[in-house]
Formats: structure tokens, sequence, C-alpha cells
């Protein structure tokens, strides 16, 4: 059996590259799959019927993001999504691992050492955040609720030094009191009732902008339901509201932590500081974006 490209079937079929890679992605043509990055396309298959089929072809990030993950996609923006924002989020919250090594853990399942060594933390919540970064696909155009933000803290932190400490409820808002810095957080005997008044409030609002989504944020982090992970847990929130409600996502890396932590301190006081630094890494998000030619 011959097998064609992505790129060689399009020009059979008189389709762009992307529609014939969104087809494979989506199971639509009989008989093709992946090596490594690339599409054999069986040359007897056939072409799907754009005019039934146009429905179901991935248009908006979350598509994109949900159709690359069901296909095992690799080299897309899911796989893109992935790697980013797991580097990134772990490392402003101290993790060691470098990019390559976050990469080799999503692509590989190892881990790659030049003589030095690492946290067995560090790769736990890797390949942890890998899964719920998949949890937030999933559950995209789901309300948030206690239930869920208790899951992905669950997920994150399964495994942990942390995970096997009595004090440490994984899964479970905080059992001892914590601080963010210098600022005073919920203590532990008033975190359910804060969280619950946070989500009823939230929620009540229809269509959210991208300050309703920090505003949420804000006060998640003003809360600290958890003992640890609080931060993680925050940035998966924010980009699934971002997927929910269409609005282009953004990834905080270490040169604008410093912006986004003087953001927080200042939101009541200034909105500006947040959201022009959500502002710069939406800029950044764009590129790919354009990119991978996904809409938005």
């Amino acid at each position: 059996m011959k097998y064609f490209s992505a790129s060689e079937t399009a020009k059979r079929w008189n389709l762009s590259e992307r529609s014939v890679r969104n087809y494979c992605a989506l199971g639509k043509i009989d008989g093709a799959f992946l090596t490594g990055k690339t599409w054999n396309i069986p040359e007897d298959a056939q072409k799907p019927d754009r005019a039934n089929k146009k429905s179901t072809l991935p248009t908006t990030l979350l598509e994109m993001l949900s159709a690359e993950m069901k296909a095992k996609l690799s080299g897309g923006i899911y796989h893109k999504v992935q790697i980013e924002l797991t580097y990134n989020s772990n490392h402003i919250e101290g993790s060691r691992l470098t990019h390559d090594q976050t990469r080799y853990i999503f692509e590989t399942n190892t881990i790659g050492l030049d003589g030095g060594s690492v946290k067995v933390d560090d790769i736990v919540e890797t390949a942890n955040h890998f899964k719920c970064i998949d949890l937030i696909i999933e559950s995209a155009k789901k309300p948030i609720t206690e239930t869920f933000i208790k899951e992905l803290h669950r997920t994150l932190k399964n495994g942990t030094t942390d995970a096997r400490q009595a004090w440490f409820a994984v899964g479970d808002y905080k059992k001892l009191p914590n601080t963010v810095g210098d600022m005073y957080t919920a203590p532990p005997e008033e975190v359910g009732g804060k969280m619950k008044e946070l989500l009823r409030a939230y929620n009540a609002r229809k269509d959210k902008t991208l300050d309703d989504l920090l505003d949420f944020h804000y006060h998640f982090e003003c809360i600290h339901p958890f003992q640890d992970g609080n931060g993680r847990i925050g940035r998966l929130l924010l980009f699934k509201e971002c997927l929910k409600y269409n609005i282009v996502p953004f990834i905080i890396g270490e040169d604008l932590k410093l912006f986004y932590y003087r953001g927080l301190r200042e939101w009541e006081n200034e909105r500006g500081y947040l959201r022009d630094t959500c502002l710069s890494a939406q800029d950044k998000f764009k590129v790919w974006l354009d990119y991978f030619k996904v809409k938005y």
C-alpha cells in the first residue's frame, strides 16, 4: 500500500494542508496514521465530504486542543501548550527542571540529566501538570466548581512528598494557615465559605470579560485555599476560562513574573498592572496561534 503525506494529499484533493491534518486528527480518513509528526494517508483513502463534515472541523482553540489531544498529535498547538504552560507555571513556583527536560518528559516520559540532580517532586509535578491540562481541556465548557478545583489539586499533588505528610490535604483545602510573601490569606476555617461565595458570585456573571477572569484569579489567590499549589491551580483555572469564553489565553513566563506578582498585589488599587501584564502575555500567545493558523 502506498501512502501520501498531508501536503501531498492536500494537493490531490485540492484542500489546504491544515484541513487534511484536521480530518486525520478527527479520524475522518480511514487508515491514516502518524509516524512521528508525519501523517501517512493511504493512496486509496476517500476525500471526506466537506458539506457533511464541515461543522465537525475544529475552528476555535478549544476545538483544536481537544482534537489534537484525542489524536495524540505531536508538534501541534496542543503539544506547544502542554510544554509551555507546564514549564512556565512550574518554573515561577521554583521548579529546577529546564525547558528541554520538561519537553522530554512530555514527549518520551523520560528525563535527561547532564551530571546534575533534580528533585523528584519537580518531575512528579511536571507529569501531573500535563494531566491537569488535559482535565481543563476536557472540562473547559463546564462551570468551575469546588469539586473540580479539588480534583485539579489532587491531580497536581498526587505522589509528591507533600502528599505523604499528615498535615497536607491532597485534593482538599488547607489545614494550616499560610501566607503569600508577607500577605495573610484566609484562615483554614474560613476557606470553604469564602470559596463558595467566590464561585457563586463568579458563576452568576454570564459573559465573562478578561477583567472578570483576573478578578476571580486575584480573589482565589487571596483565599489561597490549598496548602501548596495555589498559583498553578489558579493559572490553570485562568487558562480554562479563556478557552471557555474564547479569550486569547496567556502564559506567565519568567520575564513577566515580577510584573504578575505586582499586578496581583495592586489589583484592588490599580487594575492596569495585572491587565497590561496579561495583555503582553496574550501577544506572545497570538504568535503561536498565528503560526498554527488558529483563529482568535
